[in-house]
């Protein structure tokens, strides 16, 4: 049996987090009717009850998370503590200090960071330790604040020091263009040189995005499409799990971001006649090592009141997933380049539906000229609660480059007025060369990207063609 292992840093990394666990728990209670302890529950959590079973209505106790939760401030956590899900973690998979990272990434990255090593090192090896087969460490953080993007690629700088052949997968927040952390762009092109250099994939997630989607939901659900009536019980939009009381502002784009680690670790989690392994991610959808940020688009993302023809609804939703509407960046892939693809569909789907679908959108998704055939698939039986089936589509394609490009001026604004810049060069260990290293970096990648599309997916004259398997 594989095991996976999530690290929650900061205070968004928490939140969406919390969110995933209260999701998660909620689908393998949906499930699991008998309460036992089975093969799905134990890829992502511990049994603690000697007697190997569990209560179905009190599901969640006898239940510890593989999970390490990392924040320099002690509110979140401490929420959570004493919350409904302060039963299912122990103090051993919790790291917290005081005072916080002040939206520094020197200080998250360098002060915390060498200060608490030794114990992020000890918790993230307990965790290894607990499972039989570790499969994959699932990063969460934010790239704007402090902690999330200082200390987050300080702790996945570690998983790649102390855990070289566990695939490192990441999920980045990324800030609006209006986010009241001024020093955002400072903190997350210091993040992307890091993510650029340790992950084995990333997944980035625009706020901005996530904003508009529940913008559009909320419009919606009150009537903004005749016709179209939206449940307010979708397990997207709403936080009424089995373990929440009163929903929160932001809990309707953590269940967003929560939703995507849902569907990426289904397969892990459930039976399917299709199942993906999560190392096939970065093995098929990363053909240069640096170009590993995978864009989401899940759907749908809300639950439709009225019954529309199966085949008809299972159509859209594929359509949905390559809609510039439904991705959590704002961007349209379909105007750039994909290099690979993979759909991750679950519920009752046929593979048949599957291969119909793809040869029905092919023709308008432009593929890099050495892979044609770079799709990537895989069919989990279980669907989401709330849903018939669900599609998560991961994409590597160039429309990220519009969105570095972007963080790359904000950070040049800044920059080239050297505003608070004082506030890092305070730090211990940080120089000012790792700002112009880290534009480089961030500068070259883009640079990749734009070549790429350029040259029609050629990235340099001598590099071999990728052949990735269905």
């Amino acid at each position: 049996m594989t095991q996976s292992v999530v690290v929650q840093v900061g205070q968004c990394g928490n939140q969406v987090g919390c969110r995933f666990w209260d999701l998660a728990l909620r689908e393998h209670c949906h499930v699991n009717k008998k309460g036992l302890y089975d093969e799905a529950l134990g890829s992502f959590f511990r049994n603690v009850d000697s007697s190997n079973e569990l209560h179905v209505l009190a599901f969640y106790l006898d239940l510890n998370p593989q999970a390490v939760l990392v924040d320099m401030e002690e509110g979140v956590v401490n929420e959570l503590l004493h919350g409904p899900l302060h039963d299912i973690f122990d103090s051993t998979q919790l790291l917290t200090d005081v005072s916080g990272s002040g939206n520094n990434w020197a200080v998250g990255h360098m002060t915390y960071g060498s200060a608490y090593r030794e114990q992020i090192v000890q918790k993230l090896r307990r965790a290894a330790e607990h499972c039989d087969c570790l499969q994959c460490f699932f990063l969460i953080h934010s790239m704007g604040g402090g902690t999330g993007s200082g200390l987050g690629t300080r702790v996945l700088s570690l998983l790649e020091e102390e855990f070289p052949e566990v695939c490192r997968i990441v999920t980045s927040i990324y800030p609006s263009v209006e986010d009241d952390v001024i020093t955002s762009p400072y903190n997350s092109v210091l993040a992307m040189r890091e993510l650029t250099e340790h992950a084995d994939c990333v997944l980035p997630v625009e706020n901005q995005s996530l904003v508009d989607i529940v913008t559009k939901i909320q419009h919606m659900s009150h009537g903004g499409k005749p016709g179209l009536m939206i449940k307010r019980d979708s397990s997207i939009i709403s936080g009424q799990g089995v373990l929440v009381g009163a929903e929160r502002p932001f809990d309707a784009m953590n269940n967003i971001v929560a939703n995507l680690l849902l569907n990426i670790t289904s397969s892990a989690r459930f039976e399917g006649s299709l199942n993906m392994d999560l190392n096939e991610i970065p093995m098929n959808l990363v053909p240069f090592p640096r170009l590993h940020y995978l864009v989401p688009s899940l759907t749908p993302l809300y639950t439709l009141a009225d019954v529309y023809i199966p085949t008809r609804r299972l159509n859209q939703m594929f359509s949905d997933a390559f809609s510039k509407d439904h991705q959590l960046i704002r961007a349209d892939p379909k105007r750039s380049l994909y290099m690979a693809c993979a759909l991750m569909v679950r519920g009752n789907v046929q593979v048949s539906d599957l291969r119909r679908n793809i040869e029905r959108l092919r023709p308008s998704l432009p593929f890099v000229s050495w892979n044609q055939e770079g799709w990537k698939t895989g069919l989990c039986s279980v669907s989401p609660v709330g849903h018939s089936h669900s599609l998560l589509a991961l994409a590597n394609n160039t429309c990220v480059k519009p969105t570095f490009m972007d963080l790359r001026e904000r950070f040049n604004r800044l920059y080239r007025k050297k505003a608070h810049l004082h506030h890092y060069l305070h730090v211990e260990g940080m120089e000012q060369s790792c700002f112009s290293e880290a534009i480089t970096s961030l500068s070259s990648l883009i640079e990749e990207y734009h070549h790429l599309d350029v040259n029609k997916g050629t990235l340099m004259h001598d590099t071999p063609r990728l052949s990735i398997c269905r």
